[in-house]
């Protein structure tokens, strides 16, 4: 199943992404998405029943897609280097020699941040003059819990959805740390939908790719990842509680803006792309403010 949030008359409305044009509206059963992940099994089965129902199903063009969990009750937990070439390449762009890290690397962006699909991303010369894209798989948690075992780390995903960690790299220079860079409003454009975890099935072969105007800039597999989703899980929850709809972005691979030659911000009309086969693809242009 695709969960959305949609917009129809002012109001944010839980719905299910149904294919052929058509979305189911849920609102009669759950009052977000967020409410019908913190429902478990039973927010599964209403949703499942009204999927069959015809009086709640709408044109999918009467209405606008927003992001499946407009806004997060915690910062979206990201983490950082997690595939060897984005290492690489991000060595090489320092002139540093390529040291893998030893633990994930976690930061967080603002739930301000968090985008709709097709929603501008703003460009504000005045804040950045190298704006960059990181197509990411991410990972929605289902079931609340702290130190959760490897074994055990699946059982507390609800599904996923793509991620674009859009970064503004002279800020996360500046200030020695990633949040402020990272959390620029517009800048975690997300969606367009979740897929629950039972349809995806093992997300280690999921295929990744971005495109800058049509040009491919970033594909890789996420069986690439140096900490896998069970590892990233585990560490996160160690003495810390995740609970439902709790968000983590695990990682983008090589082919960044920055560490291009010479390096290629994204500039005011270009449209990123970014996709995840068995999820879709989430596109946003850039627009200066």
């Amino acid at each position: 199943m695709k969960f959305i949030t949609f917009a129809r008359d002012e109001e944010q409305l839980p719905g299910l992404w149904l294919g052929g044009g058509r979305i189911a509206d849920l609102s009669s059963a759950v009052g977000s998405i967020q409410e019908l992940i913190e429902a478990g099994e039973a927010g599964l089965k209403a949703a499942r029943d009204l999927a069959k129902d015809e009086d709640v199903n709408l044109s999918a063009a009467a209405v606008r897609l927003l992001a499946p969990i407009p806004r997060t009750r915690k910062n979206v937990f990201c983490i950082g280097r997690n595939y060897i070439e984005h290492v690489a390449e991000g060595a090489r762009a320092a002139g540093q020699e390529t040291r893998l890290p030893e633990y994930p690397q976690i930061f967080t962006k603002a739930p301000t941040a968090i985008n709709a699909p097709g929603a501008p991303v703003r460009l504000d010369a005045g804040l950045t003059k190298l704006l960059d894209y990181e197509v990411e798989l991410a990972v929605v948690i289902g079931k609340a819990g702290r130190d959760i075992p490897k074994d055990r780390a699946y059982e507390h995903v609800f599904g996923y959805t793509i991620a674009n960690d859009v970064t503004a790299r002279d800020l996360q220079r500046r200030h020695e740390q990633w949040f402020k860079g990272k959390s620029l409003d517009t800048s975690l454009p997300l969606g367009p939908w979740i897929v629950d975890a039972a349809e995806i099935g093992d997300p280690t072969t999921l295929e990744l790719s971005l495109t800058v105007n049509g040009q491919e800039r970033q594909r890789a597999k996420a069986s690439m990842m140096i900490f896998d989703i069970p590892t990233i899980i585990a560490s996160l929850s160690a003495g810390m509680t995740l609970e439902p709809g709790d968000i983590i972005a695990t990682g983008t691979p090589s082919g960044v803006g920055y560490a291009m030659t010479p390096p290629q911000g994204l500039k005011d009309g270009d449209v990123v792309v970014a996709r995840i086969d068995r999820i879709g693809e989430l596109e946003s242009p850039i627009k200066a403010v």
